[in-house]
């Protein structure tokens, strides 16, 4: 147990959303299922979300409620007072805080398209929330662990607000970025309403969330947390690249020593082919026979008869980021007589046609289902062969480490975390896929052809899958290298 002579150890997590109840993405996961991790170390961790559209009824029907209120915290934004009731709920394990405002949390999309002084106001409520929750819950957490762009202000108005910053001394703060590309950058006239000090934006202060003549939210995060975090080790290094840093990689480097790039896990008490209750039929490494009744229900899913050939799938999210344009032109020449592909996910309306039109042009070989459907995602994981993910850039990635638990071998870009993850099973008897360096369709067709002449070979193949499903990615070994970045901030003040 992490605790000393008059305390343990207690974090508290804020973030959008938080699997089960709410989730848009990775960043769901990671909320839902790292402070679960955290508490298996002895560590009192606990989650403060917004109560989105559907979050309480979730929380209702699959954990426990508390029926009453905790009672109500208010926060200033823009010269008026937002006051929202905090609810309590335990889900699979986990204590939850809910901020019930209907008015500010009232989008069941999470994520404005753009922003703007109106759209950011819930992400604004939502960090300065923590401050005002110890009144109400008497429970104290040492650190505050921050999520992405939507609560990078927690730390920044540690040091800048006029009201927060006398909190300073009170917590520790730890940022971590999902993903780079999303900072929150917004015109820097919203401050004063926010109620910060002129000082946290300056022309002449590189130290402040001035960036190119905006505010840059996810910035002022890393210039004021006592540490930041990316979602795979190699993630840390790319984005200190230019061509990976967003803009923000001279910041990054310039605070590198606050940086460090922990893994993250999957939930196997929900991604694991031997007890996954979405599955028709449950298989293991000893007793792979389940698979093949899988890939049957996926067949009557797409509509097709058995043909022996392989199945390639995709599962995320349709943005440029996941590669859509080069994957869909490197399985083209397969499509005729070696291989079928199932797409599955959701995204901009371009891609969505994009891959619509796909579908049309090879109706016999390629079926999609675009929305992300949790159910049909896991037959799809196991009655798959082959998961592409052709990321431009991947900080982590849990397609990957999905597919290796149900026994789908992943072809993945060497990127961020996928070049930690996957092992190239042809520069390495532990192989556990295929990977591909330039982010060109010539390069991912030629990775597809490794791994479809690898499938003929049948031993070769059931060791490759070996390799993948004795992978362990739990979040128990992330969480004891969080558990070590907290202790050694503690031990450092």
């Amino acid at each position: 147990m992490i605790a000393y002579k008059h305390f343990t150890l207690k974090v508290l997590h804020i973030a959008p959303e938080c699997s089960p109840l709410a989730k848009k993405g990775g960043l769901g996961d990671v909320v839902g299922t790292l402070p679960k991790a955290l508490r298996k170390q002895s560590i009192d961790a606990r989650v403060l979300m917004p109560a989105w559209p559907g979050v309480i009824e979730k929380a209702e029907a699959i954990g426990k409620l508390k029926k009453e209120p905790l009672g109500e915290i208010s926060v200033a934004l823009n010269w008026r007072a937002y006051t929202a009731s905090v609810l309590e709920a335990e889900v699979n394990g986990l204590h939850i805080y809910l901020l019930d405002q209907p008015e500010l949390f009232s989008d069941p999309c999470i994520y404005p398209e753009k922003l703007d002084s109106e759209t950011v106001l819930p992400f604004m409520f939502l960090s300065f929330a923590p401050f005002e929750l110890l009144r109400l819950t008497g429970w104290k957490p040492q650190f505050l662990h921050t999520h992405d762009w939507t609560t990078a202000p927690v730390s920044a108005a540690l040091k800048w607000h006029r009201y927060y910053s006398y909190f300073n001394g009170d917590y520790d703060t730890v940022f971590t970025i999902h993903n780079l590309a999303f900072q929150g950058i917004i015109d820097h006239s919203v401050l004063d309403g926010w109620g910060f000090d002129p000082k946290a934006y300056s022309n002449l202060d590189t130290e402040s969330m001035e960036f190119f003549g905006h505010l840059n939210m996810m910035k002022g995060a890393i210039m004021t947390c006592e540490a930041f975090t990316t979602v795979s080790p190699n993630y840390s290094w790319d984005i200190q690249t230019s061509n990976g840093g967003f803009g923000l990689d001279g910041v990054i480097v310039a605070n590198k020593n606050k940086l460090r790039g922990i893994i993250n896990g999957i939930d196997y008490d929900v991604w694991s082919p031997g007890t996954d209750r979405l599955l028709p039929a449950n298989y293991s490494l000893n007793d792979m026979s389940g698979k093949k009744e899988c890939r049957e229900a996926l067949l009557k899913e797409c509509g097709w008869k058995e043909n022996s050939k392989p199945i390639l799938i995709f599962v995320g999210r349709l943005t440029e980021q996941k590669g859509i344009d080069i994957m869909l032109d490197a399985v083209k020449p397969f499509l005729a007589h070696k291989a079928r592909c199932v797409i599955v996910g959701s995204g901009s309306d371009f891609y969505t046609r994009k891959i619509q039109e796909f579908q049309k042009e090879y109706p016999g070989a390629v079926h999609t289902i675009l929305e992300f459907n949790e159910g049909k995602a896991h037959i799809v994981y196991a009655g798959g062969d082959i998961l592409l993910m052709p990321s431009l850039f991947e900080p982590c990635g849990l397609s990957q480490l999905i597919a290796f638990a149900y026994g789908t071998i992943p072809v993945a870009r060497a990127t961020g975390g996928l070049a930690d993850t996957v092992i190239d099973a042809d520069g390495s008897p532990d192989g556990t896929g295929f990977l591909f360096k330039d982010f060109t369709a010539e390069e991912l067709e030629k990775a597809i052809e490794r791994a479809l002449s690898a499938k003929k070979d049948i031993p070769r193949w059931e060791s490759i899958i070996k390799n993948a499903m004795s992978s362990d990615f739990s979040w128990d070994n992330s969480a004891k290298s969080y558990a070590e970045l907290y202790r050694d901030i503690l031990t450092s003040d």
